[in-house]
């Protein structure tokens, strides 16, 4: 018994590892539109497609036209393109690109995307144009910032208001600086403008309260005292407006920076009237697109929450977030640079893996049994799966025996 059913039992060996070479050809690359679609034309967006042509991957940015730095006068600590306007430095980044034939750019807003075949690949929905697919997704969306509703300050951010000291402080610097913050931050931020600014006074809008001041003394303990060092002077009443009453006069665009001479008053409740040159904000912000929550990223401080060293992958396999809306709280161009670049370099070698994986499967199921050099260990396995116990009747006794 055991001679005649032993070659029933490798008949059966050869179908199972056979089955098991069949699923393994199931790996097959999707076929879609695009490698990969990049939502977002800022500089992160920009960097990203710029790493990725450059290996010649087939790529759609789509830019809604919306920039968080939109409103500014000049980019600035870009080296070798500081003093640049926003919109000339993605003119310019947008004609280099267009040397690359396996990229495109179009405007567009995405409204939706949607996983496919358990994130192997997705499709994207916008509000110009037909869906297209592609096996990753970069996010590069950005923040907005969550402006109060004051009169004066949206109509001039950007223009003497800003909240970023490296990007638009120097411009200001010897100036009469205004802080528009709760009173917990003060501080931190006369500490940050110390070497830009002497002339400070802080607006805090009514929230000089017993629970700020308690919030002030532990991110910054004795503030009170730093404060009356540096010479600055609180003003709790509640902001009406500011007005604007001088425009700064653009100097020589050639250069890297001049002084930029605006003037504001700012008009309070209780009546008094104080002139500043220009403002230094610490408002909050939040994702500027809805795509990524949607989707499913996790958050992280209101954050895209993406791994570091994975390439800037999120929670969503193929989804990668990049520049200010991702959870690593660095906002300026070099990090949206960086990080762009980064997601192209991980992104390109993961679909390069993917590609090796299904090519290898593919190559190995198309062999015949007999060709192949099974493990013998998978055999014996195999074999005393399906031999039984000895006395069984299928026991065909012990392997290649």
């Amino acid at each position: 018994m055991r001679y005649t059913l032993a070659p029933a039992i490798l008949a059966l060996v050869s179908q199972t590892l056979g089955a098991t070479i069949s699923s393994r050809q199931n790996s097959e690359v999707p076929k879609t539109d695009f490698d990969a679609i990049i939502v977002g034309g800022g500089p992160s967006g920009l960097s990203a497609l710029s790493g990725l042509a450059r290996v010649r991957r087939n790529v759609l940015l789509i830019d809604s036209g919306v920039y968080r730095n939109g409103p500014t006068r000049h980019l600035h600590d870009l080296i070798g393109l500081d003093g640049l306007t926003p919109a000339y430095y993605r003119w310019l980044a947008r004609e280099q690109l267009a040397y690359y034939n396996t990229v495109e750019l179009t405007n567009g807003t995405v409204t939706k995307i949607e996983p496919q075949e358990n994130n192997t690949y997705f499709r994207v929905i916008t509000d110009n144009r037909e869906p297209v697919t592609a096996r990753k997704i970069v996010l590069g969306t950005g923040l907005r910032d969550l402006l109060p509703e004051t009169p004066g300050i949206r109509e001039n951010w950007g223009k003497g208001i800003f909240w970023c000291p490296w990007c638009d402080g120097h411009e200001h610097a010897d100036q009469g600086l205004g802080l528009l913050s709760s009173l917990e931050s003060v501080a931190g931020l006369v500490r940050e403008v110390a070497t830009l600014n002497k002339d400070v006074a802080a607006f805090v809008n009514g929230t000089d309260t017993p629970e700020s001041r308690a919030l002030a003394e532990k991110n910054f303990p004795d503030w009170e005292k730093y404060l009356e060092l540096k010479n600055v002077k609180v003003y709790n009443s509640t902001i009406e407006r500011l007005e604007r009453l001088q425009n700064a006069t653009l100097g020589d665009p050639s250069l890297p920076t001049y002084p930029e001479h605006d003037k504001f008053r700012v008009h309070l409740a209780d009546g008094e009237k104080v002139e500043r040159d220009a403002f230094l904000t610490n408002y909050d912000d939040e994702q500027a697109s809805s795509v990524g929550l949607d989707l499913g990223v996790r958050l992280d401080g209101g954050r895209l929450a993406a791994d570091n060293s994975k390439g800037l992958v999120t929670n969503i396999p193929g989804v990668y977030a990049i520049g200010d809306a991702n959870a690593d709280n660095v906002t300026n161009i070099p990090h949206a640079l960086f990080t762009g670049k980064r997601t192209a370099v991980y992104l390109h070698v993961q679909l390069e893996r993917e590609n090796a994986l299904a090519e290898l499967e593919a190559y190995k199921g198309n062999q015949t049994l007999a060709e192949r050099d099974f493990n013998d260990e998978d055999l014996r396995a195999v074999w005393k799966r399906m031999n039984g116990e000895p006395g069984d009747l299928l026991y065909a006794g012990e392997y290649r025996q």
